[in-house]
């Protein structure tokens, strides 16, 4: 009863501070949706550039929006890379709801940014020294609204926000707190430290989960000192949200799909064991 109360003491006291953050979200949103689609579909080249720089910031399905473009072939791969590696997703409306300190939230976005915008740009090389660019397709109309459902308003959609990942806060505290109480933090903490390539491997695996629970679990798991900064940047690498999802219903060729999978997540996890070897704290 205690680990139950405590995950529900700690979960309401989010709330106020979750539906803020989301308020002024979906309002930048809803003011720089359009501008903000127009400008990834005309960068060209600089795509990855774009692409990691808009990442970064957990606008309503962006990386479900940069998915479609892609399966429209309006964007390059490198492009669809560098948006799924640096979008953050839930990490920084916890991270602002938890106090954190915005050098440290800053330091884990520049990491994510900086690993998108470079793998992007490397994708898209590799892709044009090859010759292996296939003539664009004709650029199909592509439902987005069914897949992001912010078209309600903004104070309605920041309060579905909010009220959804309570929920998942919630959920996730709760079977954190059990698995600490049942076998013990430092055991926990220690096996997935003392693992530099099991822990980052682990999260990567985390981050595959098409919704915003990989994020949530993930950086709970980090705020509750269970899982490294290293191990935690592994699975927020390959974290993409609802966009990993719509990628399967929307781009033609399960090969391509898995292949684009594959390369996200051997990304995360190398970056993540690179820290950790290297021994990164932030």
């Amino acid at each position: 009863m205690d680990i139950l109360l405590d995950a529900v003491i700690d979960s309401v006291k989010l709330v106020p501070f979750l539906f803020i953050t989301y308020l002024i979200m979906e309002a930048i949103e809803h003011k720089t949706k359009d501008k903000t689609k127009k400008a990834i579909k005309k960068s060209g080249k600089y795509g990855p550039l774009l692409g990691s720089i808009l990442g970064i910031f957990p606008q309503c399905g962006f990386s479900v929006s940069a998915t479609n473009l892609y399966a429209a072939r309006v964007i390059t791969l490198g492009t669809l890379i560098a948006v799924y590696l640096s979008t953050s997703d839930e990490m920084l409306p916890i991270f602002l709801s938890e106090s954190v300190p915005i050098i440290t939230i800053l330091a884990i976005l520049g990491i994510k940014l900086v690993v998108g915008m470079i793998a992007g740009f490397v994708i898209d090389l590799v892709i044009r020294l090859k010759h292996k660019d296939k003539e664009e397709e004709k650029i199909m109309d592509l439902c987005e609204k069914k897949h992001c459902h912010c078209e309600h308003g903004i104070i309605k959609s920041a309060l579905k926000h909010t009220l959804n990942i309570f929920v998942f806060i919630l959920l996730i505290t709760i079977v954190i707190n059990f698995a600490i109480y049942l076998i013990g933090e430092e055991h926990i903490s220690g096996f997935l430290r003392n693992q530099p390539i099991l822990g980052p491997i682990i999260a990567g695996m985390i981050g595959l989960i098409p919704n915003c629970a990989s994020s949530v679990i993930l950086t709970q798991m980090y705020l509750e000192n269970v899982i490294s900064v290293a191990t935690m940047i592994s699975g927020l690498l390959v974290g993409a949200g609802v966009g990993l999802a719509v990628l399967f219903k929307m781009n033609k060729g399960i090969k391509e799909n898995i292949r684009i999978l594959a390369i996200l997540y051997s990304i995360g996890v190398i970056v993540g064991v690179i820290m950790e070897l290297i021994g990164i704290q932030i």
